[in-house]
């Protein structure tokens, strides 16, 4: 049973990763600190041991493509004061595998007197679906959350409380969470753009 299981999750991690998620990120707006996991540690911080630290300002970006780090700062602070869902895609530049186009999605979240207090989110390699060279930032409204956007939501809660739960079983389904996320992720990211 425990081969099946290994086995399984082995195949569920390997298609994960051709697949594209490559991490989940928190920002605690309030203490200007972000959290990444491992894959976001590599992508943005450009190590992946930082991942679960506190990083600050441009430790936290150091891996952004310097083209697009003014628009993309715009656009967060533009984006935290409306609060909700938000897509963006921007570049990265790894000294290992040179610029890559990842798509963020995330949700901010507001305090009782509706300021920005927390941001939370998934980041989807996206280098082979990209057609063109620009970047974007989208926010949506609350009122007309597509069921797409809900879906994304509801995923990011189950993979936060699967992590709370910890034990045996938790990597296999955690990987098949990112897989869900990065399907919902990859639908997002076409409408957005259409």
């Amino acid at each position: 049973m425990e081969t099946e299981f290994y086995e399984s999750y082995e195949g569920l991690r390997s298609a994960l990763d051709a697949s594209g998620v490559v991490g989940v990120w928190d920002w605690d707006i309030v203490r200007r600190t972000a959290r990444y996991d491992r894959g976001a540690a590599f992508l943005l911080a450009l190590d992946p041991g930082l991942a679960g630290q506190s990083l600050h300002g441009d430790t936290a970006m150091v891996g952004i493509h310097p083209e697009d780090r003014e628009w993309l700062k715009t656009g967060y602070q533009r984006a935290l004061h409306g609060g909700g869902l938000f897509l963006s895609e921007y570049r990265v530049i790894l000294p290992s595998m040179g610029t890559r186009w990842l798509l963020s999605r995330g949700r901010i979240y507001q305090d009782e007197l509706g300021r920005p207090v927390r941001c939370k989110g998934i980041l989807i390699d996206i280098t082979d679906t990209r057609e063109d060279s620009r970047g974007y930032l989208a926010r949506t409204e609350a009122r007309s959350e597509h069921p797409l956007d809900r879906a994304a939501t509801l995923l990011l809660d189950a993979r936060k409380a699967i992590d709370e739960v910890g034990g045996e079983g938790q990597s296999h389904l955690r990987v098949v969470l990112d897989l869900a996320l990065f399907e919902v992720g990859a639908h997002l990211a076409r409408r957005a753009r259409h």
